[in-house]
């Protein structure tokens, strides 16, 4: 077992605001970046219980149609870009992967604060559409060709968000490349890697390779929107076409960029809490791995009604089932590591448990999406808004919560109120199912999505879900408020409260500045394996 220097935990250091908002320390840069996160997630539900408040009944309620798709606009760029595509790789990959690894730092200390500030100054620029201009982009947040750019709204400074926000992807996912084939303890093979750093590695290739083209996409609205050149315009000359095939060229790698780390914390979550060692563990790693590399093939299934010849049509829902394989893999594994462990079930497991849940009906929904017969009827209707939240908020937003309080303990070395966080588990749930499974029902009743107003047949699932909006604010709340509380009065945290053998464990909670004072040991039969696991 290792031991730790006898010093004071990164949190002890250097106090004041310049000594964090400048720090090379990678456990400090991640709660940066928790900080943030979280604030903006606040923020983007905020918007999205406008946009419930606005569809409790027909008609106008609070705000104008224009209001209404700018609400919405804001929402997305918010959620996605500053939310669920950072979230788990910015926050639970710089603070574990160095300490999983057995190593001090990330490759990059330099390049990881760049990365923060790059990604502040991209929430910058998406909050300052507020202000400047006439006011935030109602495109959506996938900025569509040719009205983004005809609309008279702040695309481009929305645009430009995205782009920085790019960048700083990017430079994580370098970061994290590095460090794993650079910066192992000795005796770590990569088949000796917990499964979490599978995922980040995986997504981080996606960072690295499928970011550039949304940046050059981006870049091309902002030429044709100060120039005049005529890209995607087809009044003069352009194919709003080529920009849905580069937008979902990158933005649907980027649905694994947000769902890969998130099964990674799954893939740690479940042996903690059956206390045995993972199923399948070379299955587990290398599907992440082959969901990667499928992902970037997949992207025409956007577009099924945009035109496009019969075999590319039939190639592309072909390669979208074929991503089910690696998942359904995934999936397999985890039930079968339960299978007769002794489980403990506290609030990790609870929200690991949720995003098998969530993501099953999520995946299973997008293969009614990418059949072809099907994806006529469903496409622009509330069922793929259903299908896009059970995935993305269903599954990645309930493993970043689960992950919040997987590490807690380790983060800050304090405990929290169980019972409350069960309590606020289930407040939560039941809104996420109340909220969004009515958007699949009612998209198969016909009602589309981006729509201010929506016909009276359309009323009562409406009603069900602005209502579990409520209950999941709720829920969310609570779980924050018994998080906040633990850091303030919470009980001090063993070292290792949850049984776990990954190398995170055996370090001080919270850590020290630097991470460990030899070469920790690694266990030769792999990061999981049971057979002598203590309680420390």
């Amino acid at each position: 077992m290792t031991t730790t220097i006898a010093q004071p935990s990164y949190l002890e250091g250097k106090k004041g605001l310049f000594s964090w908002i400048f720090t090379l320390d990678h456990k400090r840069i991640a709660l940066l970046y928790l900080y943030a996160i979280i604030a903006f997630f606040l923020v983007g539900m905020t918007l999205g219980l406008l946009m419930r408040l606005e569809l409790l009944n027909p008609g106008k309620d609070l705000v104008e149609p224009t209001t209404y798709n700018q609400i919405f606009t804001l929402h997305g760029v918010i959620m996605i870009f500053l939310f669920i595509i950072p979230s788990i790789p910015a926050v639970f990959g710089n603070f574990f992967l160095p300490l999983m690894l057995g190593t001090d730092d990330v490759a990059f200390p330099k390049l990881n604060l760049l990365s923060w500030w790059l990604y502040v100054l991209g929430a910058v620029f998406a909050l300052a559409t507020l202000v400047f201009g006439d006011g935030p982009a109602d495109t959506g947040w996938t900025f569509y060709a040719p009205y983004s750019v005809k609309t008279g709204t702040n695309v481009t400074m929305a645009v430009m968000a995205a782009f920085i926000l790019g960048f700083s992807s990017i430079l994580t996912g370098l970061n994290f490349i590095v460090t794993i084939h650079r910066l192992r303890t000795p005796g770590m093979g990569f088949n000796q890697m917990p499964l979490f750093a599978w995922g980040l590695y995986a997504t981080s290739w996606i960072q690295l390779l499928a970011t550039p083209v949304i940046g050059i996409t981006l870049l091309m609205i902002v030429a044709e929107r100060v120039f005049g050149i005529g890209l995607f315009d087809p009044s003069i000359g352009g194919d709003p076409v080529l920009y849905q095939h580069m937008f979902w060229i990158y933005s649907h790698p980027a649905v694994y960029i947000m769902a890969l780390p998130a099964m990674g914390i799954v893939s740690e979550i479940i042996p903690t809490f059956a206390q045995r060692t993972i199923f399948g563990y070379k299955a587990i790693a290398y599907s992440s791995m082959a969901i990667a590399f499928i992902g970037y093939f997949v992207w025409g299934h956007h577009m099924f009604t945009s035109g496009m010849s019969g075999p590319a049509a039939i190639i592309f829902s072909v390669l979208t089932f074929l991503v089910a394989i690696p998942t359904a893999i995934k999936v397999f594994n985890w039930v079968a590591t339960l299978y007769k462990g002794s489980i403990d079930v506290k609030p990790p497991l609870l929200y690991a448990l949720a995003f098998i849940f969530n993501f099953l009906i999520g995946g299973l929904t997008g293969l009614v999406n990418g059949a072809l017969a099907a994806d006529i009827h469903v496409h622009d209707t509330y069922f793929v808004v259903g299908h896009f939240h059970y995935v993305m908020f269903g599954g990645t937003g309930f493993a970043f919560f689960g992950a919040l309080h997987y590490w807690f303990p380790k983060i800050y070395g304090k405990l929290y109120n169980i019972r409350m966080a069960n309590i606020s588990f289930a407040i939560f749930f039941i809104g996420f199912q109340l909220l969004y499974f009515p958007m699949l029902v009612v998209g198969l009743m016909g009602m589309p999505r981006r729509y201010y107003d929506y016909l009276p047949q359309f009323h009562v699932p409406n009603v069900v879900s602005t209502v579990g909006s409520w209950i999941l604010a709720t829920g969310i709340l609570m779980m924050i408020a018994n998080l906040m509380v633990a850091y303030w009065k919470g009980k001090k945290a063993r070292k290792n409260p949850w049984h776990g053998i990954t190398l995170e464990w055996q370090t001080s909670s919270p850590p020290p500045l630097h991470n460990f004072d030899k070469m920790p040991e690694v266990n030769e039969k792999g990061p999981y394996h049971y057979k002598n696991a203590m309680d420390q």
